[in-house]
């Protein structure tokens, strides 16, 4: 008992010491003060510039580029470590009205050049326009391309990467995100349900009971 209980002070006091020794540490206030600038940078200074229609939010560790270049609709958000990336130059990113970002979706309105004779890092980029239109859900972690255009109404699985434009109502999955179904086709198969015989006035979804001859 003696030694259980030695072991259990011992653990206490190495806890402790863990935390004074963090306390102590100058490092520690210094990646305080690396955070806060990552966000004042990413997120504080450039939400400053970027066009917010009436109720369209953004979560606070939203990291952002080029601002300016940014519009979100009415109604829409953008959800948890999101990342929108505007063009340094010209690259735009417009987000129509009622849409739903989720958790660390990407945007980007440029990407690097590929030539093999210069260093990627080297190269100018290429910046194109993005364009996300009305009642538009992309799924957590979904990746959006530079030059994409996604129609309103789409929806985009979790984890997708949308490397071309998708027609207004798509439902688009993979990597790259292909079409697997429209808004339209849940439609049409509630119509379906609802007008089956079973479901209608007067029709029993149990068959009627036969006559068993020689019964009256």
């Amino acid at each position: 008992m003696r030694g259980a209980r030695n072991r259990e002070v011992e653990a206490v006091k190495n806890r402790w010491r863990g935390v004074l020794s963090t306390v102590l540490d100058p490092m520690t206030y210094f990646h305080v003060v690396r955070l806060l600038h990552y966000y004042s940078y990413a997120h504080v200074r450039e939400r400053r510039h970027v066009t917010l229609a009436p109720g369209a939010t953004l979560a606070p560790n939203v990291s952002l580029r080029n601002g300016e270049r940014i519009v979100v609709g009415a109604g829409s958000h953008v959800g948890e470590r999101a990342y929108l990336w505007a063009g340094d130059s010209a690259g735009r990113i417009v987000i129509g009205e009622h849409c739903r970002l989720g958790p660390e979706v990407f945007v980007t309105a440029s990407d690097y050049g590929l030539h093999p004779d210069q260093p990627i890092a080297h190269q100018e980029r290429n910046e194109r326009d993005v364009t996300i239109g009305d009642d538009v859900w992309l799924g957590a972690r979904v990746f959006v391309g530079a030059g994409v255009t996604i129609g309103d109404g789409c929806a985009v699985s979790a984890g997708s990467v949308v490397t071309k434009s998708l027609p207004p109502g798509s439902v688009a999955v993979g990597i790259p995100a292909r079409i697997v179904r429209r808004r339209e086709d849940y439609v049409s198969r509630e119509e379906a349900s609802e007008s089956s015989p079973a479901e209608q006035p007067g029709h029993s979804a149990e068959p009627a009971p036969r006559e068993v001859e020689g019964t009256t």
